[in-house]
C-alpha cells in the first residue's frame, strides 16, 4: 500500500513528492489511519476495479462523496481531485474519532459500467460479490390500485380514487383523506371505498415486490452465504442479497456503489469524435480558467452542461457571475434542499450588494472563497479547528452533531467550544457563543464540498467541451439520448441555436449514432460560392421502430458493398429478418431514403414489393437464381406508380413522430408572416420576463391533458404549445376552458394571452384568452374562439378503393383553417343509403373562402358567396 502511494505520490505532484514536507506529512497521516482503522484493505480493493476500469479505457469519473477528500485516494488514482488544491478535509472521509466504514461511491461511464462488476465477480468469486436487494412498499396509491383490484373493482374506479390521493413523498392514506376534501368525501359518502380503505390500511407500508439496487454491491472474504441469505434475480442470472442496504450496513459487510453517469460516456463520445481531427487532445491538459467555457454559464447556455440544465439552475448561473471554478463547485452546492436558503445571502455577498462581516478574523480564512457565508461542511469543520482548538476529526463530530439538533448535546458541545475558544484564541464568551450559533446555523444547510469540487469539475469539463468543440459536444449529447426523442428534440432545439444544422437520416451517410459532417450550403444564384458549415448527421438508431442490431446490419453492408442504389438494392442485399415492413416504414417516413428524389409516399407504396422480391431473392439465390431474380425485382419494384402523395402535414408529423423534431420544414412555416405582422413573442424569450409578466405567444398545440379541479371537480386543461424552436406548458383553468375547450385539440394554432409562472424549475404559463389562427381570408387571420356554430356538410362517394386516401386529403385541408364551424362527414354507400358521422372537435374550421375553393369538390353547402 505505501509503496503504491509513494510511486502515486511521485506522479501525481513530480518533485513536490520530495520537498513538501507537508505534503508527506499528510499522506503518513492519512496512511496512518487507515492502518489503525484496518481499512487498507478497502482502499486496495477499490484501487483494483478502478485501475482496471481504467486500464480497459472505460471511463470512471474524477470523484464522488467524501473520498475527494483523502490524498491516498488521489495518489492512487481513485479519484482525480487534489485535495490540497481545493482544500479537501480527510476526516470528512474517514473520522478516527467514530471509525466506520469509509464509504467511497464510484461513477462509471453508463454502457459500460457492467464490465467492471462482471471483472469484479470473476476475481473474487460469484459467491462472493452480490449485488443489492431492494423492496417496493405498498404505498398509498399502489395499495388502493391492488386492493381495488383484489375487490373486483374495474382499473378505472380504483384509478378515480388512487388519483385523489395527492402526489406527496411517503404520503399515508389517512393523511391523504385529511388534505384532500374529495377524498374525504368520497370516503364517507361511499361504503365501498371505506371498505376499501380499511383493508387498504393494514396492508399499507408492506414490502410490494423486490428488485435490484440500481448500484449497490456488497463483497465478502468468503462465501456470502456465510454472512446473509442470497438468491438469484427475477431473470434467474444474477446473484443478490436477500438482505436489503440497511442491514448490510449493521452487519459491517464491505458495500460499494457502482454508479453509471451517462455525462461520463457523453464525455467519452466526444472525445472519441474530437480525437478524429485532434489526435492528441486530452481532457486533463485544459486549463481550469478558459472564460469561454464561464461565458457559458453566465448566459444561462447550460443545456448539456452537468448539474446545470435545470430551469432553476439556469437561472442561479445567469445571476452567479462566473468567473472561476469555485464559482461553479459553489453552484453545485447551493443549489440543493437547504443550502438554496443561503443563495440570496450568497449572491449578494458576491456581488458587493452587502458587507462581507466575519465574527471574528480567523473566520476570513475560512469563509473569504465563499464571501462570509458557510456553504460547506468542510468549514464547519475547519472553523471549530482553528477558533476552539478541536482536532479536525473532532470538529467532525460536532458538525454531525449539530445536524442532529439534539438540545441537550448541543448545551454541552456550546460549553466545550466556549471554552476550547477561550483556551486557544482568548476569545470572550459572548463572542465565542456567537460564532457557535453561526457554526450550527450553517451545519445545519452546508453541503460536502469534497463532492461539490468533483462534480464542478466534471461540469466545467462539459462547459469547455461544449464551448470549444460544440458540434461533437452535441453529437457525444444526441448519441446518448437515442431513445429519447423529447431529449432529442431539446438537443435540436439548442443545436439550432448555436448554428449548428441538423441533417436528416441518409441510408448511405448516417452512422449508427449522430455524427459530425461537413455540409454545403446549395449553391445561390446571387452567391459567390458556397460556403462550407460543420453540421450534424442525424443517427440511423435514433429513428424510432427501426432497431439498433438492424441499424448496425445495415452499416455494415453498405460498408462491405458499397452504398445503397434503391429500396429494392437495401431489401435484397439484407436478410428479409432484418429488412421487415417495419423498419422500412420508419426509414421512409423519416426521409432516410430522399437520397433516391422518389416521393416518399410513392416510395412507401413500394414496400410491399420490396420485401416479398428480398424474400425470393434470398430463397433463389440459394437455388442459384440470383441474375434472373436481380432483373425482375428491378423491372418489378422501381417503377412509377400512381399514389396519393402525402400533404406537408402528414410528411411533418411523421418526421416528428419518428425523429423528435420537424427536419424538411416546420408546421408553423406558413405562419411565418402572420406571426411577424402580430410581433409575438418567442416562447424562448419567456425567460427574460418576471414572475407573473404578462405576454403573447402563438404556437401549435401539441397535446392537450384534460383534468377536473379536486376540491369543486371543475374542468380544466394543460396544454403544450410549440413555436418555431421551443415549447410552453399552459394550463387553461376553468373560466377560460368553458369558452375553448371544444376546440383545444394537437394541432391547431393559437394565439395565447397570458402570465408566466416561473415558481418551479420548469417554466409554466396560465391562459387568459386563446384565439385561433387561420390562413384564410375571411375576418383577417384569426377567429375568436367561440363564435360561429354554422353547419358545414362534407360528402364523399364510398369506396373501399379510394376512401381511406381521400379522407386523408380532406382532413387535411381542414386542419389548414381551425375554427369553431363544425364538420360533419356524409358517406354515400352507393345503394340508396348513407352514413353521417361528426368528424369531431379537433376538425372545426373557419369558413374562409380559400377553404371552400379546395372542398368544392365535396362541398354540399357552402355558405359563402
Amino acid at each position: 500500500m505505501r509503496e503504491l502511494c509513494y510511486q502515486g505520490l511521485r506522479e501525481r505532484y513530480g518533485e513536490r513528492a520530495t520537498t513538501d514536507a507537508e505534503l508527506l506529512k499528510r499522506l503518513d497521516y492519512e496512511l496512518g489511519v487507515l492502518e489503525k482503522t484496518g481499512f487498507v484493505s478497502y482502499l486496495l480493493i477499490v484501487w483494483d476495479f478502478i485501475h482496471f476500469a481504467k486500464e480497459r479505457g472505460i471511463p470512471v469519473g474524477p470523484g464522488r462523496g467524501s473520498a475527494a477528500g483523502s490524498i491516498v485516494a488521489y495518489v492512487l488514482g481513485i479519484t482525480d481531485i487534489d485535495p490540497l488544491q481545493y482544500g479537501l478535509i480527510f476526516e470528512r472521509f474517514l473520522n478516527p474519532d467514530r471509525v466506520s466504514p469509509p464509504d467511497i461511491d464510484v461513477d462509471f461511464c453508463e454502457t459500460r459500467r457492467g464490465e467492471v462488476l462482471e471483472y469484479v465477480r470473476q476475481k473474487y468469486g460469484e459467491r462472493r460479490v452480490a449485488q443489492i436487494i431492494t423492496f417496493g412498499k405498498l404505498k398509498a396509491k399502489s395499495v388502493v390500485r391492488d386492493v381495488g383490484r383484489v375487490m373486483g373493482w374495474s382499473y378505472r374506479d380504483a384509478d378515480r380514487i388512487a388519483k385523489m390521493i395527492p402526489n406527496e413523498l411517503n404520503i399515508t392514506l389517512d393523511a391523504a383523506v385529511e388534505k384532500n376534501p374529495e377524498l374525504k368525501r368520497a370516503f364517507t359518502t361511499e361504503p365501498v371505498t371505506r371498505q376499501l380503505f380499511d383493508y387498504a390500511k393494514v396492508l399499507e407500508g408492506l414490502s410490494r415486490n423486490a428488485g435490484v439496487h440500481a448500484a449497490g454491491v456488497v463483497i465478502a472474504d468468503r462465501d456470502l452465504s456465510d454472512y446473509i441469505p442470497l438468491c438469484r434475480d427475477v431473470k434467474g442470472n444474477d446473484v443478490i442479497s436477500q438482505y436489503p442496504m440497511g442491514p448490510l450496513n449493521d452487519l459491517g459487510l464491505l458495500k460499494m456503489d457502482f454508479l453509471g453517469l451517462k455525462t461520463l460516456t457523453v464525455i467519452e463520445d466526444t472525445l472519441a469524435l474530437i480525437h478524429k481531427r485532434e489526435p492528441t487532445f486530452l481532457l486533463n491538459n485544459i486549463p481550469l480558467d478558459d472564460p469561454a467555457a464561464f461565458a457559458l454559464y453566465n448566459r444561462g447556455e447550460t443545456i448539456g452542461l452537468f448539474q446545470m440544465e435545470s430551469g432553476g439552475m439556469t437561472s442561479l448561473s445567469k445571476q452567479f457571475d462566473v468567473k472561476k471554478l469555485d464559482d461553479i463547485i459553489a453552484l453545485v452546492a447551493l443549489y440543493r434542499p437547504g443550502p438554496m436558503e443561503l443563495i440570496p445571502e450568497y449572491v449578494k455577498a458576491k456581488k458587493g450588494i452587502t458587507p462581507i462581516k466575519y465574527l471574528h478574523p480567523l473566520l476570513e480564512d475560512i469563509c473569504a472563497d465563499t464571501y462570509g457565508v458557510m456553504i460547506y461542511q468542510e468549514q464547519v469543520m475547519a472553523a471549530a479547528s482553528k477558533l476552539a482548538g478541536y482536532s479536525l476529526a473532532q470538529g467532525d463530530l460536532l458538525r454531525r452533531a449539530m445536524g442532529k439538533k439534539d438540545k441537550e448535546k448541543m448545551a454541552k458541545e456550546r460549553g466545550n467550544f466556549i471554552d476550547g475558544c477561550a483556551r486557544t484564541n482568548k476569545i470572550p464568551e459572548k463572542k465565542a457563543s456567537a460564532i457557535f450559533d453561526l457554526l450550527e446555523k450553517f451545519a445545519g444547510y452546508g453541503f460536502n464540498k469534497s463532492h461539490s469540487a468533483a462534480y464542478g469539475v466534471i461540469s466545467y469539463q462539459t462547459a469547455y467541451l461544449k464551448a470549444h468543440y460544440p458540434v461533437e459536444f452535441m453529437a457525444g449529447l444526441l448519441s446518448n439520448e437515442i431513445n429519447n426523442t423529447e431529449k432529442i428534440s431539446v438537443f435540436v432545439g439548442e443545436c439550432k441555436r448555436m448554428g449548428i444544422s441538423i441533417l436528416p437520416p441518409d441510408i448511405n451517410k448516417s452512422g449508427l449514432k449522430f455524427m459530425p459532417e461537413m455540409w454545403e450550403r446549395p449553391q445561390r444564384p446571387d452567391s459567390r460560392g458556397a460556403p462550407t458549415f460543420t453540421a450534424i448527421r442525424y443517427g440511423l438508431a435514433a429513428i424510432k421502430h427501426v432497431g439498433e442490431a438492424a441499424m448496425e446490419a445495415v452499416i455494415r453492408e453498405r460498408e462491405q458493398g458499397g452504398d445503397f442504389i434503391s429500396l429494392e438494392d437495401l431489401c435484397t442485399r439484407l436478410d428479409s429478418r432484418i429488412a421487415n415492413r417495419k423498419m422500412l416504414e420508419s426509414l421512409i417516413k423519416a426521409g432516410a431514403f430522399d437520397f433516391l428524389g422518389r416521393d416518399r409516399a410513392e416510395l412507401y407504396a413500394c414496400i410491399d414489393d420490396a420485401v416479398g422480391a428480398s424474400v425470393a431473392a434470398q430463397r433463389d439465390r440459394l437455388a442459384g437464381q440470383v441474375s434472373l431474380f436481380d432483373e425482375n425485382t428491378a423491372s418489378a419494384t422501381s417503377r412509377k406508380r400512381p399514389v396519393t402523395r402525402w400533404s406537408e402535414h402528414e410528411k411533418l408529423s411523421y418526421e416528428k413522430e419518428l425523429l423528435g423534431f420537424y427536419v424538411s420544414g416546420h408546421p408553423l412555416d406558413a405562419y411565418a408572416d402572420v406571426f411577424a405582422a402580430k410581433n409575438y413573442r418567442s416562447i424562448a424569450s419567456l425567460v427574460d420576463l418576471d414572475d407573473r409578466a404578462p405576454f403573447k405567444i402563438a404556437g401549435a398545440i401539441v397535446e392537450v391533458e384534460k383534468k377536473f379541479t379536486r376540491k369543486e371537480g371543475k374542468p380544466f386543461a394543460v396544454l403544450w404549445v410549440e413555436d418555431l424552436n421551443d415549447m410552453l406548458e399552459v394550463v387553461v383553468w376553468n373560466e377560460v376552458y368553458l369558452k375553448v375547450s371544444d376546440v383545444l385539440a394537437a394541432g391547431r394554432v393559437v394565439e395565447i394571452k397570458g402570465t408566466l409562472d416561473k415558481r418551479d424549475e420548469a417554466l409554466r404559463a396560465t391562459a387568459l384568452e386563446i384565439r385561433s389562427i387561420a390562413l384564410g381570408k375571411t375576418n383577417g387571420a384569426s377567429e375568436r374562439l367561440g363564435d360561429s356554430s354554422e353547419q358545414l356538410t362534407v360528402v364523399l362517394q364510398f369506396s373501399p378503393v379510394t376512401t381511406g386516401d381521400e379522407l386523408r386529403h380532406v382532413r387535411e385541408i381542414l386542419v389548414s383553417s381551425p375554427g369553431r364551424r363544425p364538420v360533419q362527414l356524409l358517406f354515400d354507400r352507393g345503394d340508396g343509403s348513407s352514413l353521417r358521422l361528426d368528424a369531431g372537435a379537433e376538425l372545426r374550421v373557419n369558413l374562409t373562402q380559400e377553404l371552400e375553393g379546395k372542398l368544392s369538390r365535396w362541398l354540399v353547402t357552402p355558405k359563402l358567396q
